[in-house]
Parts: C-alpha cells; sequence; structure tokens
C-alpha cells in the first residue's frame, strides 16, 4: 500500500496525527516497522494510495493482466528489495503488482493503525469476477452482508464494494473505534464522506485525506456466528457458518461472543467461547 501525494510533508504530518505513524524516507512505520509507503506524485504515479496485489513472477502476471482485457501503465521498476508495476483492470481500476526480493510490504498487521483491508469499488462485479479470477485465481463470495475475494486456498484477501459510480481499490486502516478517529479527521483537515456504517465484520468510514486522497477506517465489531459441520462419504467434512440472528453484538445478553457447533448424527455438537 502506497500513498503519492504533491505534499508529502503535509500528507506525513496529517497521517502521523490520525494514526501515529512515522516517516522513514518513503515508508510509514509503526514501532519501526512499514506499515505504508510514501512517494510524491507524478505523470505516471497519481495521487492518491495504490493497492499493490503480489505477484511472485511479476512479468507473467502482467500478460495475465493484459490477455484478460486490463492494461500495463507502467514499465517494471526496482524498488528496494521487490520490483513492482502499476496496471489497471479491465474497468479502470489501478492496482499495482508487487514481486518481493527480500521486502513483502507491510510488516505489522492486526494492530490499530496498521493496514487492515482492501476493496474494490466497482460497478461490474461480474466483469471484476472474470478479471481477478482470470489473473489471479480468485473467486467471489459473499459472507455477512459484504463481498469477499478469496485465493485459490479459500484464503480471504480483500473486499469488493458495488454500486459505486468510480472505480478504484480502496485501503482500509484499522482503529480501535470509529467516532472519534473520524472526529479526529475533520480536526485534521479531512473529510469524512460515509458512515460510519456496519459493513462485514466491522464498523467502516470512508475519509478524504486534506489532499483529497480517499481512504477508510474500519474497527472490528464482534457478532455471534454458527458453524455447521456435516460429514458424507462423498464429500467428506463440511464446514458452513453464518451469523446467527438474534444475538446483540457481544452475544446472548452482551456476553462473551461464541460458536456454536451444529453437527450431523454421529458427530459430537458443542459450544466453544472465543
Amino acid at each position: 500500500m502506497e500513498l503519492a501525494t504533491g505534499d508529502p510533508a503535509r500528507a506525513a504530518s496529517f497521517y502521523a496525527e490520525l494514526f501515529g505513524w512515522q516517516v522513514d524516507g518513503e515508508v510509514f512505520k509503526v514501532d519501526g516497522r512499514a506499515v505504508a509507503g510514501i512517494t510524491r506524485s507524478r505523470p505516471d504515479r497519481p495521487e492518491g494510495w495504490l493497492t499493490y496485489l503480489a505477484a511472485p513472477d511479476l512479468e507473467a502476471t502482467a500478460e495475465r493482466v493484459r490477455a484478460a482485457y486490463g492494461r500495463v501503465l507502467t514499465r517494471p521498476e526496482e524498488r528496494a528489495g521487490a520490483r513492482s508495476v502499476i496496471v489497471a483492470d479491465a474497468d479502470g481500476a489501478m492496482f499495482g503488482l508487487w514481486q518481493a526480493a527480500g521486502f513483502a510490504g507491510a510488516q505489522l498487521r492486526g494492530e490499530p493503525g496498521t493496514m487492515a483491508w482492501a476493496d474494490l469499488l466497482t460497478g461490474d462485479a461480474a466483469g471484476a469476477t472474470a478479471f481477478y479470477g482470470s489473473v489471479f485465481g480468485w473467486t467471489l463470495t459473499h459472507e455477512f452482508g459484504s463481498g469477499e475475494w478469496l485465493t485459490e486456498a479459500h484464503d480471504s484477501v480483500a473486499g469488493l464494494i458495488t454500486g459505486r459510480y468510480d472505480r478504484r481499490w480502496q485501503p482500509s486502516f484499522q482503529v480501535a473505534d470509529c467516532p472519534e478517529p473520524a472526529r479526529h479527521v475533520e480536526r485534521l483537515g479531512g473529510r469524512v464522506t460515509a458512515g460510519p456504517v456496519e459493513m462485514g465484520l466491522g464498523r467502516y468510514v470512508e475519509i478524504l485525506d486534506p489532499m483529497g486522497a480517499p481512504f477508510a477506517i474500519t474497527a472490528p465489531v464482534p457478532r455471534a456466528v454458527e458453524l455447521s459441520v456435516a460429514y458424507n462419504d462423498i464429500t467428506g467434512l463440511e464446514l458452513t457458518y453464518g451469523r446467527v440472528n438474534g444475538f446483540s453484538e457481544g452475544g446472548p445478553d452482551d456476553g462473551p461472543p461464541f460458536l456454536r457447533l451444529a453437527c450431523q448424527p454421529g458427530l459430537t455438537a458443542g459450544r466453544l467461547s472465543t
């Protein structure tokens, strides 16, 4: 994840105040570990946040982008510990390809001030499914009311937001709770454009920084889920899960969140606290 801006000093000040980031050259850091990049905008790198997707073979992935009716916008660039290229999908949403060579990118996740998620904003979910399926082998699923991209190994890698006029990738950064950072954005010269709303497993606020670059913040919301386990001789063990209706965010009577196991005859059932 990398921010291009015409005013790096102002951008660094805004994100330092909002997330507690420090700037080390072209890297934003938390506790000495990289969480995002920053660079000056240029003709082939317009202002805004750019989401990078891992590409073990940069040239081969770029060719798959072309074959899926996307565009390769820049030549491969040598970076510190990596190679990268900027591309666009078939609908025009720009993103980067990142081939690690010692530096894979963000070194810290799962804490306030770090990258939480990236969403593709598009009005053409079918076209996006075809493109990202062809290039990366992703599939699209919908759990908890939002779109989610899965790898061939069924790992969750990104989200999908439809019904938008623009086509772009948008980063979300984790916060402990949304209301206070959202108010702080206004004091720092940014602007809240949407939210807070519940989306997926968190609360979500969309923001413009003082230079006009869009991004989002998200705070996790605990939800009760039901996990069903079934076994048969043809498919083996099957797991399905979904949100439990009638329970508050913290579980029954605001107690701890839980997973409930519902099993077919012959299997045991139990209740797990989380």
